[in-house]
């Protein structure tokens, strides 16, 4: 299986700032084999930078995108709309169901809607400070894995990429401790056998499952080699580009 290396650049970089990044960033990296690379730009840099992309080297992704097709939504931006311009998108983050109280109904909404047109949805589970000091993280990882897959049938899993975020190891968000290895392996567990549990075990194998919480150059090779995870979902470390590229190179090692 691929390992896949994601970067969320959230609500950072202009159009032109985007367009230098990636620029730059196409010239620093090969055309990996094993390993996927994504950026997922502020909505209004995707149509240019899906023009400057190669896609031979990277994938771009969007951040987020409206459920219905098309309507009377206004300040929305369907997957039909997004579908050519992206090969991913990131569903169910941590900021939009905490800031933004998206609920599992609308993620489930929303990956039916990258599946319908034809994006990989990236699922993101993880719990709060709070519900892991009470033991609640096992309650809450299968709510939203249930929640979010409510639509998804065994055929479409493997169009899907599940990604363990705890709130509290995101930079900025709750404690902003970092997760050990084996708390991630722990989880990363728990989200295979509840996979196991929907589609049986040999399609959950098959389902990429990534981990974000603060990843690193220094604390990314840590995680890349918990048994099951396929790759990292990055943020803040998305943003420079040479700790990006540090923490590619990093994933190509631990693949070798």
């Amino acid at each position: 299986m691929k390992s896949y290396i994601v970067g969320n650049w959230k609500l950072n970089f202009t159009v032109g700032e985007a367009s230098i990044y990636l620029h730059k960033l196409q010239k620093k990296i090969p055309n990996y084999r094993d390993i996927q690379v994504v950026v997922a730009p502020p909505l209004v840099a995707l149509q240019p930078l899906s023009l400057q992309v190669d896609r031979h080297k990277l994938k771009l992704a969007g951040q987020n995108g409206f459920y219905r097709d098309f309507g009377a939504f206004t300040g929305e931006t369907s997957f039909a709309q997004l579908r050519g311009l992206v090969d991913y998108c990131i569903i169910g983050h941590s900021e939009r169901r905490y800031i933004l109280r998206e609920d599992d109904k609308m993620v489930q909404k929303k990956v039916a809607g990258c599946i319908r047109n034809k994006i990989t949805p990236i699922l993101c589970v993880g719990e709060i400070e709070s519900e892991r000091a009470f033991g609640e993280t096992a309650d809450v990882i299968r709510d939203q894995l249930l929640g979010g897959l409510r639509d998804v049938s065994e055929e479409d899993i493997t169009k899907v990429i599940v990604a363990y975020e705890p709130v509290w190891a995101i930079s900025g968000h709750g404690s902003a401790k970092l997760a050990t290895p084996d708390e991630v392996a722990e989880v990363v567990a728990l989200i295979r056998g509840i996979l196991a549990e929907l589609y049986g075990g040999e399609v959950a194998e098959g389902v990429p499952v990534l981990f974000g919480g603060s990843v690193n150059p220094s604390n990314a090779g840590a995680y890349l080699t918990v048994p099951q995870v396929n790759g990292l979902l990055v943020g803040g470390a998305s943003l420079i580009l040479g700790e990006f590229v540090d923490i590619i190179e990093v994933a190509k090692r631990v693949k070798s």
